[in-house]
């Protein structure tokens, strides 16, 4: 294969009088800007802007475009194990709006004009092949940008020029660890963690200090002998355990902690680790000074689905309690309490078909079908798939309503089967094919929006998709619901109490990166950018297998941005 070490030199643009990010405006962001991945630390991806509402979104209009351009730049992607997909926000600070790209560039750019001030690009090294080629956007403090990348870096950069900083180095990439999250910042401490639980790895999250990059601490999402959880996998199975962080966490405010998702555990049978083998398929409470693991909450044991529950938990505040809800990848919805710092389950149940579960107990802990759990050399069928009812695309919360609205999907189903597995560094870890195959009821839809009443846990109204639904999901406070996702490479508005289709806006290429929505000069907008690839194409595949139909979705690469 090609080299990927494409280089890019800085282009013309010091940004002149850069807003400085403190923690007072991370914690509250002003209306106009997006400043995290979801815009508010709790992860609510709502925007409190009015301008385009419901009454008038039907004249959006484009204001707006640029192409990333660097599919013309890495001609033999074609020989990557997945087509490349853009899965930043936009993010933007009084004006200034940065974009990464799934060729490591991060992209500076006047928000309101579309006008380049400069762009980065971090070198991969020749010889490695990205499972998943992407990067899920940066994060800001200061005067500085941070991002990880797909070989197992953290990078500072100039926010002003671009210019790089400093450049630590997590884990080494040729043992399987990279990284495709955007990192989270709290106080001057920047946090990432590592992708590759398929290769064995032993997952973590890390801080650095921001201003010189020096690690501060390292906590491993797969515990050592002796430690908290090491009861929970025999023998020296921790040491190759999985437990990926492949998605930023959010931050709860009040208990002062970070709240990570914890991915699948390695290999994918669970027969091969017996255990409950914490903290995989876990969400975890990290205290951001020390990194010690102050609380956690597991949605199933054992996983033997590949059910990574990678995404963390909505946190809210509603009539007064504080809450974390998380729609699983297990297909189940989980309210928990969260008062004191601690994760507490309330309540469950499903929001997809599933039929592994038997059932959850006073502390939301399943039970199973033993003829839904595959094992070494015993096949089991099991619904949803791999993929889950909902993948890695954030769902989006109206703090004023209490309705949360999520991309789903439902309507398929996998096999399983375990064979014996050796470990080598970097190679896939696996012990079991990956099989989904669409139901009968596929005809009508796969993918699907749903908006739900947390207060009750009650499904308001849901709208359904042919094609599968990848699309994360913007909440605005004009009365929408943003969102792309589906295969036909449409982005649209839906009106948030009903469901009705308000506008829709024909793309470039399929929608794969969150939305956002960001003022200048007292004007509102609508950012999203387009770059269909990665799990998004696998599993259309999946389902023009089962289907015998052949989907082309277009890729795209593009930066849009709608105003009225």
């Amino acid at each position: 294969m090609a080299a990927l070490t494409v280089a890019l030199p800085l282009q013309a643009g010091e940004i002149a009088d850069y807003a400085p990010i403190t923690a007072e405006r991370l914690e509250a962001p002003e209306d106009g800007n997006w400043l995290l991945t979801r815009r508010t630390y709790d992860g609510h991806g709502h925007s409190p802007l009015t301008e385009i509402s419901t009454d008038n979104v039907s004249g959006l209009k484009v204001a707006w475009s640029l192409p990333t351009g660097p599919y013309a730049e890495l001609s033999d992607f074609a020989a990557l194990p997945a087509r490349p997909a853009h899965q930043s926000p936009a993010l933007v600070n009084d004006g200034v709006m940065f974009v990464t790209t799934p060729d490591q560039q991060i992209i500076a750019v006047d928000a309101a004009t579309g006008e380049e001030h400069w762009r980065f690009r971090h070198e991969l090294p020749s010889d490695i092949i990205p499972v998943h080629p992407t990067n899920r956007g940066v994060a800001l403090w200061e005067d500085k940008l941070f991002m990880a990348t797909l070989d197992a870096k953290l990078i500072a950069v100039s926010a002003a020029t671009g210019e790089k900083l400093w450049e630590a180095t997590m884990e080494e990439w040729q043992n399987g660890y990279y990284s495709t999250l955007a990192p989270l910042v709290v106080d001057g401490i920047v946090m990432a963690g590592v992708s590759g639980g398929e290769f064995g790895i032993r997952g973590f999250v890390q801080g650095f200090d921001a201003n010189s990059g020096e690690s501060l601490w390292k906590t491993y999402t797969i515990p050592a002998p002796g430690e908290p959880g090491s009861e929970t996998w025999p023998g020296d199975t921790w040491k190759t355990g999985g437990g990926p962080i492949w998605i930023t966490g959010n931050y709860d405010v009040k208990n002062g902690l970070a709240m990570w998702g914890v991915g699948n555990a390695a290999p994918w049978i669970g027969d091969m680790r017996p255990g409950d083998n914490l903290y995989t398929t876990s969400t975890i409470g990290v205290d951001p000074k020390t990194g010690e693991i102050k609380t956690h909450f597991q949605y199933h044991w054992n996983d033997s689905w590949d059910w990574d529950e990678v995404v963390p938990p909505t946190l809210m505040t509603l009539d007064g309690q504080d809450l974390a809800v998380r729609f699983a990848r297990n297909g189940w919805i989980y309210k928990m309490d969260r008062a004191g710092g601690e994760l507490k389950f309330i309540e469950g149940k499903p929001y997809v078909y599933q039929n592994v579960f038997t059932g959850l107990d006073e502390n939301g802990r399943p039970s199973y079908d033993p003829e839904r759990v595959a094992g070494t050399g015993k096949r089991a069928d099991f619904c949803p798939s791999a993929w889950g009812g909902r993948d890695w695309p954030a769902d989006a919360y109206n703090p004023n309503t209490g309705m949360l609205y999520i991309s789903v999907n439902e309507n398929h189903c996998g096999s399983a089967e375990g064979a014996p597995v050796e470990y080598e560094p970097g190679v896939l870890f696996l012990g079991s094919g990956l099989e989904m195959a669409p139901t009968e009821a596929a005809a009508d839809h796969i993918g699907a929006l749903q908006a739900w009443d947390i207060r009750t846990l009650e499904k308001k109204w849901q709208v359904n998709f042919k094609m599968p639904n990848w699309g994360p999901v913007l909440s605005t406070e004009g009365g929408l619901v943003f969102v792309g996702g589906t295969g036909d490479a449409m982005f649209r508005a839906f009106d948030a109490a009903s469901g009705e289709v308000l506008w829709e806006h024909q793309m470039d290429g399929g929608i794969v990166a969150p939305p956002t929505s960001f003022e200048v000069d007292g004007k509102q907008y609508v950012a999203v950018t387009t770059g269909w690839g990665v799990d998004g194409d696998r599993f259309q595949g999946f389902i023009d297998a089962g289907m015998g139909t052949e989907t082309k979705i277009p890729q795209g690469g593009t930066i849009w941005v709608f105003a009225l």
